[in-house]
């Protein structure tokens, strides 16, 4: 990063408001400037000293009194800074409420009032001495470019889509314009994800199920007209459920995908939302993680939380999320969005949800090389939400807090109304303030709660819990050349109940053996008959006798796939 000068700032006159001065300040520093704080109810003689002394590239003033009698002071200060010739060479900003603002800006030497309404993409334009244009260029036409520009900030996703095809088009200029949202992920309906290649085969009594009725690749470039205003947001859409490569290959020419987003078993038999067989679907899933690879798109892998919303057991859960990461890797993906669901089950404790994602992060990022890049992105758990949509706005104000102890790059909001009906635009909206308010408040200097002991603890124990399923996985395909890349041999663990979920019972595809329970906030495989706690390797013992010396001696640390 670049060496700047100085920031100053700090509330003029009787003003203890420094809250907006202090994140102006943080914003600042985080761009590369040295920051010096005044505190609250600067006198005049002080704010002038401090501008002499440090002889600051901005000088920032604060006030969110009395707008009457604002004037009167600021001529006061201005009159100072003259008569010592400090106003020149220097770049004065104010900040304080929308009337105070107001009452600055007639005073004629700031350069720019801020009133909170900005965003954090146009402070740091500023503070860099830049504006934002609207265009791509400006705002980031890529994934990465856009996390360059935004930085030190995450971006915002959210889902969108709704049951026809013109509400979801005025829906992404709303927000688009609202300049809240980085990332609108389309949401299809299922008869789009499923058939839009064959669509003969869709029912229409289902058009609209589940999102927007995408039919033809003239829709998709409709909306992605739609969204080139406000900040240009970028576009994403799912991976379709069939037909992977065929969906990439449109969504890269229509949309210009920001993303893949890609299952690793899903989509298939085993959630019904494809009648492919689960290796089938693995070895088509893993050639669409090849294609963005091959096209240099970035590529997520939507798979460990599908199983901790069928509550498997934490462990599962954790090395899924790294198995998710390691065939994006062998598939040749440079730049991989692991996705971090919290709240899922919806019995899971704060700290033992923590936990969980520290183990996956850890994991998966032991992947990384010179070739494969990582980045952190986190979202609250979609069926924890209440119906009570006053109840829930606590809810994802909450999870987007702990989730901050993750560092994320992206946080995908969740919209606060999924617990009742999908998000409008307004809702859309709404659920992006409350996440860019706790971004305000707690984005710089939260307690570390990741350095908790029992986060601690619980997160090694699934550290080894995982690796002991890993181990286990690649006993199964013992022989073959990469067997936690094996379309059969990861089929064969879900089909022997190395890698299973409760609610897979019944499944024809699945073993639905492994019972669990949430105890004192996480999720454990228990021992049908005992109720109690089935330590990992007795589990995986009495499934698979081969797999036991895997299971119990693991490989020494970094040895391991």
């Amino acid at each position: 990063m670049a060496t700047r000068g100085k920031v100053v700032a700090g509330a003029r006159g009787n003003c203890v408001h420094v809250a907006g001065a202090a994140n102006f300040l943080a914003l600042a520093e985080q761009v590369g400037y040295e920051p010096v704080f005044l505190g609250p109810a600067v006198a005049v003689d002080r704010f002038v000293a401090a501008v002499a002394e440090h002889d600051p590239e901005i000088v920032g003033i604060g006030y969110r009194l009395t707008p009457e009698v604002l004037p009167g002071l600021l001529a006061e200060l201005r009159a100072a800074l003259a008569e010592r010739d400090l106003l020149r060479g220097r770049r004065y900003v104010f900040g304080g409420t929308p009337p105070t603002a107001a009452a600055a800006t007639a005073a004629g030497w700031f350069e720019r009032a801020f009133t909170g309404f900005e965003t954090t993409e146009e402070v740091i334009a500023f503070l860099r001495g830049e504006e934002l244009a609207d265009s791509d260029e400006h705002y980031g036409a890529t994934q990465l470019e856009r996390l360059r520009a935004k930085a030190p900030y995450p971006l915002l996703r959210h889902h969108f889509g709704l049951p026809t095809l013109e509400e979801t088009l005025a829906g992404v200029r709303q927000i688009a314009l609202s300049k809240l949202v980085d990332v609108i992920s389309l949401a299809p309906d299922q008869n789009a994800q499923e058939c839009f290649f064959r669509p003969e085969e869709m029912d229409p009594a289902l058009d609209g199920a589940g999102g927007v009725p995408i039919r033809t690749a003239d829709d998709l470039r409709r909306l992605y007209q739609a969204s080139r205003c406000g900040n240009h947001p970028l576009l994403r859409i799912y991976s379709g459920t069939r037909d992977l490569v065929r969906w990439a290959e449109l969504a890269h020419e229509t949309i210009h995908n920001a993303w893949g987003a890609i299952p690793l078993c899903w989509y298939s038999e085993l959630d019904g939302r494809s009648r492919r067989g689960v290796a089938e679907a693995i070895a088509e899933n893993q050639a669409a993680m090849r294609w963005h690879a091959e096209h240099g798109v970035p590529v997520e892998v939507n798979e460990s939380h599908h199983w901790s919303l069928r509550e498997a057991h934490d462990a599962v859960a954790v090395a899924m999320a790294y198995l998710a990461a390691y065939n994006a890797r062998q598939m040749g993906v440079r730049h991989y969005i692991a996705q971090y669901m919290f709240n899922t089950p919806a019995g899971t404790y704060a700290t033992m949800d923590l936990a969980k994602m520290l183990a996956k992060a850890e994991l998966i990022e032991s992947l990384h090389n010179e070739q494969f890049t990582t980045f952190r992105q986190v979202r609250a758990g979609l069926l924890h939400f209440a119906p009570d949509l006053e109840l829930a706005k606590g809810q994802l104000a909450a999870s987007t807090m702990l989730a901050l102890a993750l560092k994320p790059h992206i946080i995908h909001v969740v919209g606060f109304t999924e617990g009742d009906h999908a998000a409008r635009p307004a809702e859309v909206i709404e659920s992006c303030k409350i996440v860019r308010g706790v971004l305000k408040n707690c984005l710089f200097g939260l307690p570390d709660m990741a350095a908790d002991p029992r986060v601690q603890q619980r997160k090694e124990q699934l550290v080894a819990d995982a690796r002991r399923i890993i181990a286990g996985i690649g006993t199964l395909g013992d022989g073959r050349a990469d067997p936690l890349a094996d379309p059969e041999t990861l089929s064969l663990a879900v089909r022997t109940g190395l890698v299973d979920a409760p609610q897979l019972r019944g499944n024809p595809a699945a073993a639905g053996l492994t019972c669990t329970r949430t105890i004192e906030g996480a999720v454990y495989a228990i021992d049908p008959e005992t109720r109690q706690i089935l330590p990992e390797a007795e589990r995986i013992r009495r499934l698979l006798p081969a797999a036991a010396h895997a299971a119990r001696d693991l490989p020494p640390e970094g040895t391991w796939p």
